[in-house]
Protein backbone atom coordinates (compact mmCIF):
# COMPACT_ATOMS: atom_id res chain seq x y z
CA UNK A 1 0.00 0.00 0.00
CA UNK A 2 1.35 3.32 -1.06
CA UNK A 3 2.52 5.65 2.40
CA UNK A 4 1.11 8.23 0.02
CA UNK A 5 -2.45 7.33 -0.45
CA UNK A 6 -2.16 6.15 3.28
CA UNK A 7 -1.14 9.86 4.70
CA UNK A 8 -4.14 11.56 2.79
CA UNK A 9 -6.56 9.47 4.03
CA UNK A 10 -5.14 10.21 7.27
CA UNK A 11 -5.25 13.86 6.79
CA UNK A 12 -8.78 13.27 5.44
CA UNK A 13 -9.41 11.49 8.46
CA UNK A 14 -8.63 14.06 10.86
CA UNK A 15 -11.14 17.15 8.93
CA UNK A 16 -13.67 14.88 8.73
CA UNK A 17 -16.67 15.96 11.21
CA UNK A 18 -19.12 12.78 10.49
CA UNK A 19 -19.51 9.81 12.21
CA UNK A 20 -20.01 7.96 9.54
CA UNK A 21 -17.62 8.67 7.08
CA UNK A 22 -14.84 8.80 9.81
CA UNK A 23 -15.91 5.11 11.58
CA UNK A 24 -16.04 3.87 7.61
CA UNK A 25 -12.31 5.76 6.50
CA UNK A 26 -10.63 4.45 9.76
CA UNK A 27 -11.26 0.86 9.45
CA UNK A 28 -10.08 1.15 5.39
CA UNK A 29 -6.59 2.72 6.95
CA UNK A 30 -6.49 0.07 9.83
CA UNK A 31 -7.38 -3.14 7.31
CA UNK A 32 -4.80 -0.76 4.79
CA UNK A 33 -2.19 -0.75 7.30
CA UNK A 34 -2.37 -4.50 8.20
CA UNK A 35 -2.04 -5.42 5.00
CA UNK A 36 -5.58 -6.27 3.39
CA UNK A 37 -4.96 -5.65 -0.45
CA UNK A 38 -8.71 -4.73 -0.55
CA UNK A 39 -8.88 -2.38 1.46
CA UNK A 40 -5.77 -1.08 0.04
CA UNK A 41 -7.55 -1.00 -3.43
CA UNK A 42 -10.70 0.70 -1.73
CA UNK A 43 -8.39 3.49 -0.49
CA UNK A 44 -6.94 3.89 -4.02
CA UNK A 45 -10.43 4.40 -5.47
CA UNK A 46 -11.73 6.94 -3.02
CA UNK A 47 -7.78 9.24 -2.75
CA UNK A 48 -6.42 8.25 -6.42
CA UNK A 49 -8.51 11.25 -8.17
CA UNK A 50 -11.16 13.96 -6.82
CA UNK A 51 -15.03 14.39 -7.84
CA UNK A 52 -14.62 16.49 -11.07
CA UNK A 53 -16.69 19.55 -10.65
CA UNK A 54 -17.88 20.84 -13.77
CA UNK A 55 -21.33 22.54 -15.39
CA UNK A 56 -23.40 19.80 -13.65
CA UNK A 57 -21.97 20.58 -10.69
CA UNK A 58 -20.79 17.61 -8.61
CA UNK A 59 -22.46 14.22 -8.44
CA UNK A 60 -20.63 10.76 -6.97
CA UNK A 61 -21.55 8.12 -4.46
CA UNK A 62 -21.68 8.76 -1.02
CA UNK A 63 -18.85 7.47 1.10
CA UNK A 64 -15.76 9.08 2.68
CA UNK A 65 -12.84 10.12 0.57
CA UNK A 66 -11.96 12.80 -2.12
CA UNK A 67 -13.84 10.51 -5.03
CA UNK A 68 -17.02 10.10 -3.03
CA UNK A 69 -19.56 12.57 -1.73
CA UNK A 70 -19.42 13.77 1.71
CA UNK A 71 -19.19 16.67 4.60
CA UNK A 72 -15.24 17.30 3.34
CA UNK A 73 -15.58 17.16 0.38
CA UNK A 74 -18.89 19.37 0.48
CA UNK A 75 -17.15 21.86 2.48
CA UNK A 76 -14.26 22.23 0.18
CA UNK A 77 -17.00 22.96 -2.47
CA UNK A 78 -18.77 25.49 -1.00
CA UNK A 79 -15.72 27.98 0.16
CA UNK A 80 -14.28 27.33 -3.27
CA UNK A 81 -18.37 29.06 -4.70
CA UNK A 82 -17.98 31.48 -1.88
CA UNK A 83 -14.93 32.54 -3.05
CA UNK A 84 -15.88 32.56 -6.65
CA UNK A 85 -19.51 34.70 -6.25
CA UNK A 86 -16.82 37.40 -4.13
CA UNK A 87 -14.37 38.03 -6.80
CA UNK A 88 -17.50 37.77 -9.37
CA UNK A 89 -19.08 40.36 -7.32
CA UNK A 90 -16.82 43.31 -6.67
CA UNK A 91 -17.80 45.22 -3.88
CA UNK A 92 -21.27 43.68 -3.64
CA UNK A 93 -22.24 41.43 -1.02
CA UNK A 94 -23.09 38.20 -3.17
CA UNK A 95 -26.30 35.97 -2.55
CA UNK A 96 -26.72 32.81 -2.33
CA UNK A 97 -30.18 30.26 -1.61
CA UNK A 98 -29.71 27.11 -0.69
CA UNK A 99 -32.34 23.63 -1.47
CA UNK A 100 -32.36 20.49 -0.90
CA UNK A 101 -34.50 17.01 -1.67
CA UNK A 102 -35.11 13.94 0.31
CA UNK A 103 -31.76 11.79 -0.66
CA UNK A 104 -29.13 10.73 2.39
CA UNK A 105 -27.71 13.66 3.51
CA UNK A 106 -29.09 16.00 1.19
CA UNK A 107 -29.98 18.18 4.44
CA UNK A 108 -26.59 17.86 5.90
CA UNK A 109 -25.04 18.94 2.61
CA UNK A 110 -27.27 21.99 2.56
CA UNK A 111 -26.95 23.25 5.97
CA UNK A 112 -22.81 23.26 5.96
CA UNK A 113 -23.24 25.21 2.54
CA UNK A 114 -25.19 28.21 4.06
CA UNK A 115 -22.87 28.14 7.13
CA UNK A 116 -20.07 27.72 5.12
CA UNK A 117 -21.61 30.84 2.76
CA UNK A 118 -22.38 32.80 5.64
CA UNK A 119 -18.79 32.43 7.19
CA UNK A 120 -17.46 33.84 4.13
CA UNK A 121 -19.61 36.76 4.30
CA UNK A 122 -22.28 36.28 1.67
CA UNK A 123 -26.13 36.72 2.29
CA UNK A 124 -26.81 32.81 2.48
CA UNK A 125 -30.35 32.09 2.69
CA UNK A 126 -31.24 28.22 3.09
CA UNK A 127 -35.00 26.80 2.06
CA UNK A 128 -37.51 25.89 4.81
CA UNK A 129 -37.37 22.40 4.01
CA UNK A 130 -36.61 19.51 1.58
CA UNK A 131 -38.46 20.97 -1.46
CA UNK A 132 -38.12 20.04 -5.43
CA UNK A 133 -35.33 21.16 -7.55
CA UNK A 134 -37.39 23.60 -9.63
CA UNK A 135 -38.40 25.66 -6.31
CA UNK A 136 -34.86 26.01 -5.89
CA UNK A 137 -34.30 27.68 -9.72
CA UNK A 138 -37.50 29.59 -9.49
CA UNK A 139 -36.16 30.58 -5.69
CA UNK A 140 -33.00 32.08 -7.61
CA UNK A 141 -34.34 34.53 -9.83
CA UNK A 142 -37.62 35.43 -7.21
CA UNK A 143 -35.31 36.56 -4.66
CA UNK A 144 -32.61 38.09 -6.89
CA UNK A 145 -29.95 36.27 -5.50
CA UNK A 146 -26.42 36.42 -6.81
CA UNK A 147 -26.34 32.10 -7.46
CA UNK A 148 -28.14 28.71 -6.02
CA UNK A 149 -27.00 25.46 -4.96
CA UNK A 150 -29.43 22.77 -5.10
CA UNK A 151 -28.22 19.45 -3.08
CA UNK A 152 -29.74 16.22 -5.11
CA UNK A 153 -28.46 13.70 -7.25
CA UNK A 154 -31.61 13.91 -8.90
CA UNK A 155 -32.78 10.16 -10.68
CA UNK A 156 -29.22 8.53 -9.63
CA UNK A 157 -29.02 5.43 -7.54
CA UNK A 158 -29.94 5.39 -4.05
CA UNK A 159 -26.02 5.80 -2.81
CA UNK A 160 -25.27 9.06 -4.95
CA UNK A 161 -25.58 12.81 -4.04
CA UNK A 162 -25.06 15.89 -6.17
CA UNK A 163 -24.26 19.48 -5.80
CA UNK A 164 -26.37 21.33 -8.61
CA UNK A 165 -25.23 24.99 -9.13
CA UNK A 166 -27.16 27.97 -10.60
CA UNK A 167 -26.09 31.73 -11.14
CA UNK A 168 -28.31 34.79 -11.16
CA UNK A 169 -27.54 37.88 -12.70
CA UNK A 170 -26.91 37.71 -16.55
CA UNK A 171 -27.56 34.43 -16.35
CA UNK A 172 -30.95 34.69 -15.23
CA UNK A 173 -31.15 31.74 -13.00
CA UNK A 174 -29.78 29.11 -15.18
CA UNK A 175 -27.22 26.30 -14.60
CA UNK A 176 -23.80 27.30 -15.19
CA UNK A 177 -21.93 27.01 -18.36
CA UNK A 178 -18.68 27.25 -19.47
CA UNK A 179 -15.99 29.00 -18.15
CA UNK A 180 -17.78 29.23 -15.05
CA UNK A 181 -17.37 25.64 -14.26
CA UNK A 182 -13.33 25.89 -14.53
CA UNK A 183 -13.34 29.02 -12.77
CA UNK A 184 -14.96 27.88 -9.75
CA UNK A 185 -13.03 24.83 -9.83
CA UNK A 186 -9.88 26.56 -9.32
CA UNK A 187 -11.45 27.88 -6.54
CA UNK A 188 -12.40 24.90 -4.84
CA UNK A 189 -8.54 23.23 -5.29
CA UNK A 190 -7.34 26.38 -4.02
CA UNK A 191 -9.19 26.30 -0.80
CA UNK A 192 -8.56 21.67 -0.47
CA UNK A 193 -4.90 22.74 -1.06
CA UNK A 194 -4.89 24.91 1.40
CA UNK A 195 -7.11 24.56 4.36
CA UNK A 196 -9.03 21.60 6.50
CA UNK A 197 -12.50 21.77 6.68
CA UNK A 198 -11.94 23.02 10.32
CA UNK A 199 -10.26 26.18 9.40
CA UNK A 200 -12.77 27.30 6.76
CA UNK A 201 -14.98 29.79 9.04
CA UNK A 202 -18.48 29.38 9.77
CA UNK A 203 -21.36 31.23 10.60
CA UNK A 204 -25.17 30.38 11.85
CA UNK A 205 -25.96 34.04 10.86
CA UNK A 206 -27.54 32.35 7.49
CA UNK A 207 -31.64 32.92 6.60
CA UNK A 208 -34.18 30.26 6.46
CA UNK A 209 -36.62 31.34 4.00
CA UNK A 210 -40.14 31.70 4.78
CA UNK A 211 -43.03 30.07 2.94
CA UNK A 212 -43.33 33.19 1.15
CA UNK A 213 -41.16 31.77 -1.56
CA UNK A 214 -43.01 28.36 -1.65
CA UNK A 215 -46.11 30.02 -2.86
CA UNK A 216 -44.90 32.46 -4.99
CA UNK A 217 -43.71 29.60 -6.59
CA UNK A 218 -47.21 27.57 -6.46
CA UNK A 219 -48.70 30.50 -7.52
CA UNK A 220 -46.90 31.06 -10.50
CA UNK A 221 -46.99 27.22 -11.46
CA UNK A 222 -50.64 27.00 -11.34
CA UNK A 223 -51.04 29.64 -14.00
CA UNK A 224 -49.32 27.11 -16.41
CA UNK A 225 -52.60 25.82 -16.81
CA UNK A 226 -55.47 26.70 -15.03
CA UNK A 227 -58.00 24.02 -14.29
CA UNK A 228 -60.94 23.92 -17.62
CA UNK A 229 -63.81 22.37 -17.01
CA UNK A 230 -63.12 18.98 -18.38
CA UNK A 231 -60.90 18.78 -15.41
CA UNK A 232 -64.13 17.49 -13.01
CA UNK A 233 -64.10 13.95 -12.67
CA UNK A 234 -60.80 13.30 -13.74
CA UNK A 235 -59.64 10.02 -12.22
CA UNK A 236 -55.30 9.78 -12.28
CA UNK A 237 -52.88 8.17 -10.87
CA UNK A 238 -49.21 10.13 -9.07
CA UNK A 239 -46.16 8.76 -8.26
CA UNK A 240 -43.46 10.74 -6.54
CA UNK A 241 -40.79 7.91 -7.05
CA UNK A 242 -39.78 8.20 -3.31
CA UNK A 243 -39.00 11.90 -4.09
CA UNK A 244 -40.09 15.55 -2.52
CA UNK A 245 -42.53 16.23 -5.74
CA UNK A 246 -45.70 15.69 -3.86
CA UNK A 247 -46.51 17.91 -1.22
CA UNK A 248 -45.79 20.73 -3.56
CA UNK A 249 -47.34 19.24 -6.88
CA UNK A 250 -50.45 18.87 -4.26
CA UNK A 251 -50.77 22.74 -3.63
CA UNK A 252 -50.26 23.81 -7.16
CA UNK A 253 -53.13 20.92 -8.03
CA UNK A 254 -55.46 23.20 -5.40
CA UNK A 255 -54.49 26.20 -6.67
CA UNK A 256 -54.96 25.71 -10.24
CA UNK A 257 -58.47 23.65 -9.51
CA UNK A 258 -57.63 20.29 -10.39
CA UNK A 259 -59.06 16.93 -8.64
CA UNK A 260 -56.85 15.51 -6.47
CA UNK A 261 -54.77 12.29 -7.75
CA UNK A 262 -54.95 8.43 -6.14
CA UNK A 263 -51.61 8.17 -5.50
CA UNK A 264 -49.15 5.06 -5.05
CA UNK A 265 -49.15 5.05 -1.50
CA UNK A 266 -45.71 2.66 -1.29
CA UNK A 267 -43.81 5.85 -3.50
CA UNK A 268 -45.61 8.81 -2.20
CA UNK A 269 -43.18 10.15 0.91
CA UNK A 270 -39.42 10.52 0.53
CA UNK A 271 -37.40 7.90 1.21
CA UNK A 272 -33.42 8.36 0.10
CA UNK A 273 -33.38 4.23 0.27
CA UNK A 274 -35.84 4.25 -2.55
CA UNK A 275 -36.91 0.58 -1.25
CA UNK A 276 -39.82 -0.26 -3.92
CA UNK A 277 -37.52 0.64 -7.32
CA UNK A 278 -34.02 -0.61 -8.02
CA UNK A 279 -32.65 2.76 -10.04
CA UNK A 280 -34.97 5.21 -9.09
CA UNK A 281 -35.88 6.84 -12.91
CA UNK A 282 -39.53 6.67 -14.34
CA UNK A 283 -37.98 5.93 -17.47
CA UNK A 284 -36.12 2.60 -16.55
CA UNK A 285 -37.75 -0.74 -16.67
CA UNK A 286 -39.56 -1.63 -13.83
CA UNK A 287 -39.64 1.77 -12.26
CA UNK A 288 -43.47 2.42 -12.82
CA UNK A 289 -44.84 -1.40 -12.42
CA UNK A 290 -46.51 -0.10 -8.88
CA UNK A 291 -48.15 3.10 -11.00
CA UNK A 292 -49.44 0.60 -13.61
CA UNK A 293 -50.89 -1.58 -11.20
CA UNK A 294 -52.49 1.39 -8.89
CA UNK A 295 -53.80 2.83 -12.28
CA UNK A 296 -55.24 -0.40 -13.40
CA UNK A 297 -57.03 -1.36 -9.54
CA UNK A 298 -58.56 2.40 -9.93
CA UNK A 299 -59.13 2.76 -13.80
CA UNK A 300 -57.38 5.36 -14.40
CA UNK A 301 -57.78 8.02 -17.42
CA UNK A 302 -53.92 8.79 -16.67
CA UNK A 303 -50.78 8.06 -14.88
CA UNK A 304 -47.98 11.05 -14.00
CA UNK A 305 -44.55 10.40 -12.35
CA UNK A 306 -42.23 12.81 -11.51
CA UNK A 307 -38.08 11.57 -10.23
CA UNK A 308 -37.55 11.87 -6.90
CA UNK A 309 -36.39 15.46 -7.07
CA UNK A 310 -39.33 16.41 -9.21
CA UNK A 311 -37.88 18.44 -11.91
CA UNK A 312 -38.81 15.71 -14.50
CA UNK A 313 -42.07 13.75 -15.48
CA UNK A 314 -43.17 10.68 -17.00
CA UNK A 315 -46.87 10.20 -18.61
CA UNK A 316 -48.72 6.86 -19.40
CA UNK A 317 -51.58 6.36 -20.88
CA UNK A 318 -54.19 3.36 -20.94
CA UNK A 319 -52.87 1.28 -23.84
CA UNK A 320 -54.76 -2.24 -25.12
CA UNK A 321 -51.75 -3.30 -27.44
CA UNK A 322 -49.35 -2.68 -24.23
CA UNK A 323 -48.50 -5.03 -21.80
CA UNK A 324 -50.77 -4.63 -18.86
CA UNK A 325 -52.62 -2.19 -20.41
CA UNK A 326 -50.39 1.05 -19.82
CA UNK A 327 -48.22 2.59 -22.34
CA UNK A 328 -45.44 5.07 -20.89
CA UNK A 329 -44.85 7.91 -23.11
CA UNK A 330 -41.67 8.32 -24.51
CA UNK A 331 -39.94 12.24 -23.55
CA UNK A 332 -40.19 12.46 -27.25
CA UNK A 333 -43.81 12.21 -27.30
CA UNK A 334 -44.91 14.51 -24.56
CA UNK A 335 -42.06 16.53 -25.91
CA UNK A 336 -43.73 16.87 -29.06
CA UNK A 337 -47.12 17.88 -27.19
CA UNK A 338 -46.53 20.24 -25.11
CA UNK A 339 -44.18 22.06 -27.92
CA UNK A 340 -47.12 22.39 -30.13
CA UNK A 341 -49.45 23.05 -26.91
CA UNK A 342 -47.03 26.20 -26.30
CA UNK A 343 -46.55 26.84 -30.37
CA UNK A 344 -50.27 27.54 -30.50
CA UNK A 345 -50.45 30.25 -28.48
CA UNK A 346 -47.54 32.02 -29.71
CA UNK A 347 -47.31 34.76 -31.64
CA UNK A 348 -43.35 34.69 -31.56
CA UNK A 349 -40.28 33.22 -29.98
CA UNK A 350 -38.30 30.13 -29.74
CA UNK A 351 -39.08 25.96 -30.00
CA UNK A 352 -35.75 24.41 -28.59
CA UNK A 353 -34.75 20.89 -27.79
CA UNK A 354 -31.43 19.11 -27.48
CA UNK A 355 -30.14 18.31 -30.74
CA UNK A 356 -30.79 14.73 -29.31
CA UNK A 357 -34.32 15.35 -29.39
CA UNK A 358 -37.08 14.74 -32.05
CA UNK A 359 -36.96 17.32 -34.83
CA UNK A 360 -40.96 17.08 -34.86
CA UNK A 361 -40.05 20.07 -33.04
CA UNK A 362 -38.49 21.77 -35.89
CA UNK A 363 -41.70 20.77 -37.77
CA UNK A 364 -43.76 22.23 -35.35
CA UNK A 365 -42.06 25.33 -34.92
CA UNK A 366 -41.97 26.27 -39.00
CA UNK A 367 -45.70 25.22 -39.06
CA UNK A 368 -46.50 28.08 -36.77
CA UNK A 369 -44.28 30.27 -37.98
CA UNK A 370 -41.40 30.23 -35.03
CA UNK A 371 -38.21 30.34 -34.20
CA UNK A 372 -36.26 27.30 -33.79
CA UNK A 373 -33.36 26.14 -31.76
CA UNK A 374 -31.47 22.74 -31.64
CA UNK A 375 -28.87 22.83 -28.49
CA UNK A 376 -26.53 20.42 -26.71
CA UNK A 377 -27.74 18.08 -24.17
CA UNK A 378 -28.68 20.24 -21.13
CA UNK A 379 -31.06 22.87 -19.41
CA UNK A 380 -28.32 25.00 -18.71
CA UNK A 381 -28.13 25.46 -23.23
CA UNK A 382 -31.89 24.91 -24.08
CA UNK A 383 -32.86 27.85 -21.21
CA UNK A 384 -30.22 29.73 -23.05
CA UNK A 385 -32.01 29.93 -26.38
CA UNK A 386 -33.21 33.62 -27.24
CA UNK A 387 -36.50 33.89 -27.13
CA UNK A 388 -37.48 30.66 -25.27
CA UNK A 389 -41.39 29.66 -25.31
CA UNK A 390 -41.05 26.23 -25.03
CA UNK A 391 -37.93 23.63 -24.47
CA UNK A 392 -37.59 19.58 -23.55
CA UNK A 393 -35.33 17.46 -24.27
CA UNK A 394 -36.03 14.05 -24.69
CA UNK A 395 -34.29 12.28 -21.08
CA UNK A 396 -38.45 13.65 -19.88
CA UNK A 397 -37.31 17.37 -19.19
CA UNK A 398 -39.54 19.73 -20.18
CA UNK A 399 -38.99 23.76 -19.71
CA UNK A 400 -43.01 24.97 -20.29
CA UNK A 401 -42.84 28.51 -18.31
CA UNK A 402 -39.40 30.42 -19.01
CA UNK A 403 -40.51 33.22 -17.32
CA UNK A 404 -40.53 31.54 -13.97
CA UNK A 405 -38.56 28.81 -13.86
CA UNK A 406 -35.15 28.67 -16.12
CA UNK A 407 -34.51 24.95 -15.83
CA UNK A 408 -36.43 21.72 -16.76
CA UNK A 409 -39.88 21.85 -14.01
CA UNK A 410 -41.50 18.59 -13.56
CA UNK A 411 -44.21 19.93 -11.55
CA UNK A 412 -45.17 22.74 -14.47
CA UNK A 413 -44.61 20.10 -16.89
CA UNK A 414 -47.46 18.30 -15.42
CA UNK A 415 -49.92 20.93 -14.75
CA UNK A 416 -49.53 21.63 -18.70
CA UNK A 417 -50.37 17.59 -19.47
CA UNK A 418 -53.19 18.02 -17.22
CA UNK A 419 -54.14 20.77 -18.69
CA UNK A 420 -54.02 19.04 -22.36
CA UNK A 421 -55.94 16.02 -20.81
CA UNK A 422 -58.42 18.24 -19.50
CA UNK A 423 -59.55 20.01 -22.59
CA UNK A 424 -59.41 17.01 -24.70
CA UNK A 425 -61.73 15.36 -21.87
CA UNK A 426 -64.54 18.47 -22.72
CA UNK A 427 -64.31 17.47 -26.21
CA UNK A 428 -64.78 13.97 -25.41
CA UNK A 429 -61.11 12.76 -26.50
CA UNK A 430 -57.70 11.30 -24.95
CA UNK A 431 -54.56 12.12 -25.05
CA UNK A 432 -54.13 9.36 -27.34
CA UNK A 433 -56.16 11.22 -29.35
CA UNK A 434 -53.70 13.59 -29.18
CA UNK A 435 -51.16 11.83 -30.13
CA UNK A 436 -53.08 10.86 -33.59
CA UNK A 437 -54.03 14.44 -34.26
CA UNK A 438 -50.33 15.57 -33.59
CA UNK A 439 -49.06 12.63 -36.17
CA UNK A 440 -51.53 13.60 -38.73
CA UNK A 441 -50.69 17.03 -38.77
CA UNK A 442 -46.87 16.92 -38.40
CA UNK A 443 -45.51 13.78 -39.01
CA UNK A 444 -45.64 10.68 -37.66
CA UNK A 445 -41.94 10.59 -36.10
CA UNK A 446 -40.79 8.00 -34.24
CA UNK A 447 -37.25 7.55 -32.05
CA UNK A 448 -35.11 5.26 -30.33
CA UNK A 449 -31.51 4.47 -28.90
CA UNK A 450 -28.82 1.98 -29.48
CA UNK A 451 -26.25 1.78 -26.08
CA UNK A 452 -23.49 0.33 -25.98
CA UNK A 453 -21.68 0.16 -22.08
CA UNK A 454 -17.94 -0.38 -22.12
CA UNK A 455 -15.73 -1.26 -19.33
CA UNK A 456 -12.63 0.35 -20.77
CA UNK A 457 -13.82 4.02 -21.74
CA UNK A 458 -10.80 4.05 -24.57
CA UNK A 459 -12.79 1.65 -26.18
CA UNK A 460 -15.73 4.79 -26.63
CA UNK A 461 -12.71 6.87 -28.11
CA UNK A 462 -11.77 4.38 -30.67
CA UNK A 463 -15.22 3.50 -31.60
CA UNK A 464 -15.58 7.21 -32.52
CA UNK A 465 -12.48 7.80 -34.22
CA UNK A 466 -12.84 4.45 -36.34
CA UNK A 467 -16.37 6.54 -37.30
CA UNK A 468 -14.91 9.60 -38.29
CA UNK A 469 -11.72 7.98 -40.34
CA UNK A 470 -14.24 5.73 -42.27
CA UNK A 471 -17.78 7.37 -41.99
CA UNK A 472 -20.28 4.54 -43.06
CA UNK A 473 -21.68 5.21 -46.70
CA UNK A 474 -25.58 3.88 -45.75
CA UNK A 475 -27.18 2.58 -42.40
CA UNK A 476 -29.02 -0.41 -43.57
CA UNK A 477 -30.67 -0.24 -46.86
CA UNK A 478 -30.53 3.69 -46.78
CA UNK A 479 -27.74 5.71 -48.44
CA UNK A 480 -25.95 8.42 -45.81
CA UNK A 481 -26.60 11.80 -47.69
CA UNK A 482 -24.05 13.63 -45.47
CA UNK A 483 -22.01 13.13 -41.69
CA UNK A 484 -21.68 15.93 -39.78
CA UNK A 485 -18.70 15.62 -36.92
CA UNK A 486 -19.46 19.17 -34.04
CA UNK A 487 -15.47 18.70 -32.96
CA UNK A 488 -15.71 21.19 -36.21
CA UNK A 489 -18.61 22.92 -36.09
CA UNK A 490 -18.52 26.31 -37.33
CA UNK A 491 -18.36 29.35 -33.93
CA UNK A 492 -21.64 29.86 -32.87
CA UNK A 493 -23.27 26.19 -33.65
CA UNK A 494 -23.34 23.63 -30.71
CA UNK A 495 -19.71 21.87 -30.95
CA UNK A 496 -18.84 18.51 -29.19
CA UNK A 497 -17.83 15.06 -29.53
CA UNK A 498 -20.81 14.36 -31.28
CA UNK A 499 -21.35 12.87 -35.24
CA UNK A 500 -24.58 13.52 -36.57
CA UNK A 501 -26.04 11.53 -39.86
CA UNK A 502 -28.30 12.54 -42.23
CA UNK A 503 -30.21 9.69 -44.45
CA UNK A 504 -31.23 9.43 -47.59
CA UNK A 505 -34.99 9.08 -46.58
CA UNK A 506 -34.95 11.83 -43.97
CA UNK A 507 -34.58 9.43 -41.23
CA UNK A 508 -31.38 10.34 -38.41
CA UNK A 509 -28.44 9.23 -36.38
CA UNK A 510 -26.54 10.77 -33.69
CA UNK A 511 -23.73 9.37 -31.91
CA UNK A 512 -21.99 10.75 -28.75
CA UNK A 513 -20.12 9.54 -25.54
CA UNK A 514 -22.47 9.57 -22.66
CA UNK A 515 -21.97 12.56 -20.64
CA UNK A 516 -22.27 10.46 -17.01
CA UNK A 517 -21.73 7.01 -17.85
CA UNK A 518 -19.22 4.16 -19.74
CA UNK A 519 -21.32 4.53 -22.63
CA UNK A 520 -21.58 5.32 -26.30
CA UNK A 521 -25.10 6.00 -27.18
CA UNK A 522 -26.82 6.52 -30.55
CA UNK A 523 -29.97 8.39 -30.82
CA UNK A 524 -32.46 7.18 -33.90
CA UNK A 525 -35.22 9.47 -35.20
CA UNK A 526 -37.54 8.64 -38.93
CA UNK A 527 -40.61 10.50 -40.11
CA UNK A 528 -42.86 7.88 -41.70
CA UNK A 529 -46.11 8.00 -43.42
CA UNK A 530 -47.19 6.62 -40.77
CA UNK A 531 -47.15 4.72 -37.71
CA UNK A 532 -46.83 1.94 -39.09
CA UNK A 533 -44.43 2.88 -41.74
CA UNK A 534 -42.62 4.82 -38.92
CA UNK A 535 -42.21 1.64 -36.85
CA UNK A 536 -40.61 0.07 -39.28
CA UNK A 537 -38.28 2.68 -40.74
CA UNK A 538 -36.95 2.75 -36.68
CA UNK A 539 -37.06 -0.88 -36.75
CA UNK A 540 -34.43 -0.68 -39.92
CA UNK A 541 -32.29 1.96 -38.91
CA UNK A 542 -32.05 0.08 -35.42
CA UNK A 543 -30.37 -2.92 -37.04
CA UNK A 544 -28.27 -0.85 -39.48
CA UNK A 545 -26.69 1.04 -36.38
CA UNK A 546 -25.74 -1.80 -34.08
CA UNK A 547 -24.36 -3.49 -37.55
CA UNK A 548 -22.06 -0.37 -37.78
CA UNK A 549 -21.16 0.05 -34.01
CA UNK A 550 -20.45 -3.81 -33.94
CA UNK A 551 -18.08 -3.24 -36.84
CA UNK A 552 -16.33 -0.63 -35.49
CA UNK A 553 -15.39 -2.10 -32.58
CA UNK A 554 -13.97 -4.97 -34.51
Amino acid sequence: MSEGVLETARQWLAQDPDEATRAELADLITRAEAGDQAAASDLRDRFDSRLAFGTAGLRGALGAGSNRMNRVLVGQAAAGFAAYLRERAGDETPSVVVGYDGRRNSDVFARDSAEIFAGAGLRAILLPRLLPTPVLAFAVRHLGASAGVMVTASHNPPDDNGYKVYLGGADDGAQIVSPADAEIAAHIDRVAALADLGAIPRSDGFEIADESVVEAYVRATALVAPAPAGAAGLTWVYTAMHGVGHETLGRVLETAGYPAPIVVEAQIHPDGRFPTVAFPNPEEPGAMDLAFETARAARAELIVANDPDADRVAVAIPDAAADGGWRRLTGNEVGLLLGWRAARTASSGTLACSLVSSPGLQTIAEHYGLDFSATLTGFKWISRAPGLVFGFEEALGYLVNPGTVRDKDGISAAIAILGLVSEAREEGRTLGDLLDESAATFGHFASGQVSIRVDDVSVIGKIMAALREAPPASVGSVAVERVEDLLLATEGSPSGDILRMWLDDGSRVIVRPSGTEPKLKAYLDVRGESAEDAAGRLNAVDAGVRAILAGAQA
